[in-house]
């Protein structure tokens, strides 16, 4: 095993080894062995970093350094013979759900979460991605899809997630979260549903965190929503604030970047608040515990969703507190309250200016720091293509379709960048 001042010293070989021009470093997510995209494959997809977790450990249990090194080993295992690959980011360390309730056992969870940090660290990992959102990370209603050019992607059906809460889940009150002709429109679609339709759709919305392939049980998953009942927007933004409080400075004094991760979709569901939505909810969260360690996840998906979230000005405005980049977007369906996954230079993100805005922040830090000036970016939520239309991948991490969105993203990033005045 080799020592954490090795690690820490390792060149990590990037593209600005190839051009004299600020670049981020490109990485993609592995969900660890049993994830049917291999190290390799990342390697070949041109990536120098890997994103991953420990999803084996329960959430809320401290990572032992142990189990961080054999992931690190893994990972490491072919850097003798090939392009060195290294865990830069992981994603997620889990906030477990007490911490978000707000409960007395919260702060036994936070010892832990801080002691996780300091094993972390004692690795050589120091960018932590971890979000705030309560029951589901994610949501969607259909995971296959189809766009004009015969890709699968994921979408998010408005009137397809009334329909599972009103008439699968019959959630308490539901009603008073849709429009009646949402209402109307979502029973009559339901009345016509097959059983094995009914049941597609409910695995779809009870996905469970990203690394699971399993959905939450239905009969239970009430139980869930019903701890949540007297919690609202504000109490679950002062319980985010408690947990970063709390963690923030150690993780500054660890030289630990952590990273929250914006509310996908950036809107309520199921009763739940979403506190990481807009650029006002990340500027009351930076506020809460200014420093540097309390920093953002950069997801132009999840922020892109929504039309009132200028991409640009949030990089302007909180640069030196976004640690880490998922580069994605959304295609928002006219009239509705949909939206899909699209290409990722071709939906409503302007993916020209985000990126050129990206870079520009890159060039004001080396200005700073001759050191750790870079962003870890990952192209996220790539197509189900081509013979990855034969596997069973992750939902959104097939290898072929964030190929596909890195070698674009790539492309573009390097044109931006040699076009840019060198300092």
């Amino acid at each position: 095993m080799q020592s954490v001042a090795m690690q820490n010293n390792r060149k990590i070989f990037t593209l600005i080894d190839l051009f004299d021009t600020p670049v981020m470093i490109h990485t993609m997510r592995w969900f660890g062995p049993n994830d049917p995209v291999s190290l390799m494959d990342i390697r070949q997809a041109g990536c120098s970093g890997v994103v991953s977790a420990l999803h084996q450990i329960p959430v809320g249990e401290v990572w032992p350094v142990d189990d961080i090194q054999i992931r690190i080993e893994i990972i490491e295992a072919d850097n003798a013979l090939y392009t060195p690959l290294h865990w830069l980011v992981v994603e997620s360390l889990p906030i477990h759900e007490d911490i978000k309730k707000g409960l007395p056992s919260r702060d036994r969870y936070i010892e832990n979460y801080k002691q996780s940090l300091r094993n972390l660290a004692e690795c050589g990992i120091k960018t932590v991605c971890y979000n705030f959102m309560p029951v589901l990370d994610w949501s969607r209603t259909q995971l296959d899809y189809t766009l004009p050019e015969g890709h699968k992607t994921l979408r998010f059906v408005w009137q397809d997630f009334a329909l599972f809460d009103l008439f699968i889940l019959k959630r308490p009150n539901a009603a008073d979260d849709y429009d009646a002709e949402t209402q109307f429109s979502a029973r009559e679609k339901f009345n016509s549903m097959t059983p094995e339709e009914i049941q597609i759709l409910t695995d779809t919305v009870l996905l469970g965190l990203p690394g699971s392939e399993e959905a939450f049980d239905l009969s239970i998953f009430q139980s869930l929503l019903d701890q949540y009942a007297h919690i609202d927007d504000h109490q679950l933004r002062q319980n985010l604030y408690y947990f970063i409080k709390q963690v923030a400075p150690l993780a500054q004094e660890l030289g630990i970047n952590l990273c929250i991760h914006p509310d996908d979709p950036p809107q309520t569901l199921l009763g739940l608040p979403r506190v990481v939505s807009t650029e006002d909810d990340l500027a009351e969260l930076m506020a809460a515990a200014d420093v540097t360690a309390n920093g953002i996840t950069f997801c132009t998906g999840s922020l892109g969703v929504r039309a009132d979230n200028n991409l640009v000005n949030i990089i302007q405005r909180f640069g030196s507190r976004i640690h880490f980049v998922h580069l994605r977007t959304t295609k928002r369906e006219p009239g509705t309250r949909n939206f899909h996954e699209a290409p990722h230079l071709n939906g409503d993100v302007d993916m020209y200016e985000v990126v050129k805005a990206l870079l520009l922040e890159e060039q004001k830090r080396k200005t700073q720091s001759p050191t750790n000036t870079q962003l870890p970016m990952r192209p996220d939520h790539g197509f189900q293509m081509l013979d990855d239309l034969q596997k069973k991948t992750y939902p959104g991490y097939s290898g072929i379709g964030r190929l596909k969105a890195l070698a674009e993203l790539r492309g573009l990033e390097i044109g931006i960048a040699k076009s840019m005045p060198q300092s």
